[in-house]
Formats: structure tokens, C-alpha cells, sequence
């Protein structure tokens, strides 16, 4: 059975382009939500290995997203990868204290971004 990854961002671009470089490079399911609404209740029901988190969304933040999803028993132990535009240092290591997996700053190489991926699901 594929691992499966679930893409949380705003951005219709930025998503599709993720989608695409993450199925060509991996053998993943993926799938995607457009707002950290969307993304907690597709990450409740499909329960994916890994999150891929948009932290600059509309409404409901990529930080706000991911600590509903550390409060919620069923996806607190999923591994998550902040996908930020934010690259100040300062900010880097508060997004670090944060307990996710990794902090990746947009624009990224999608094949870094793949093989960050698959190190995370080894």
C-alpha cells in the first residue's frame, strides 16, 4: 500500500506543482486540501503518513492548522513539514521549537523537497 501525503496549502499553483513532483519522484498518494479547515478534516479521515503545511494561509494559518493538529489524538503523531516563504532565522527557529518534522522555505527545488519527503517516510 502507498504512503500517503497530504498537501495543505492556499496557494492553487504551489499545490498542483507539489502534487505533480511528489507523484513523479515517489511511488505516494497524495492528497490535498486548500485551507487548514479542509486539511484537518482530510487529515482525520485518510490519516496520512506525512503533512506537508503551508504555515501563510487565509483564516485558519498553517500554526494555527497544526496545533489543532497535535490537539486531535488521531493525527498528533503525524509527522509534519512546514512549507514557509518565511525564511528569517528568527523565525525558522521558532517554527523549529514547534516539534515538526522539518521546515522547508519556499521557493523550494522539488527535488529536494522529494527526497526531504522520503527520508521522513523511511
Amino acid at each position: 500500500m502507498n504512503q500517503k501525503i497530504l498537501i495543505i496549502d492556499d496557494d492553487d499553483d504551489v499545490r498542483e506543482a507539489t502534487q505533480i513532483c511528489l507523484e513523479i519522484t515517489g511511488d505516494w498518494e497524495i492528497i490535498t486540501a486548500s485551507s487548514g479547515q479542509e486539511g484537518l478534516i482530510k487529515a482525520i479521515a485518510e490519516q496520512p503518513n506525512l503533512i506537508l503545511l503551508d504555515v501563510m494561509m487565509p483564516v485558519m494559518d498553517g500554526l494555527e492548522t497544526f496545533s489543532e493538529l497535535q490537539a486531535n489524538f488521531v493525527t498528533r503523531s503525524i509527522p509534519v513539514i512546514l512549507l514557509t516563504a518565511k525564511a528569517q532565522p528568527a523565525e525558522l527557529k521558532s517554527f523549529t521549537q514547534l516539534q515538526v518534522f522539518d521546515v522547508i522555505t519556499k521557493p523550494y527545488d522539488p527535488f529536494n523537497l522529494a527526497d526531504r519527503v522520503a527520508q521522513v517516510l523511511s
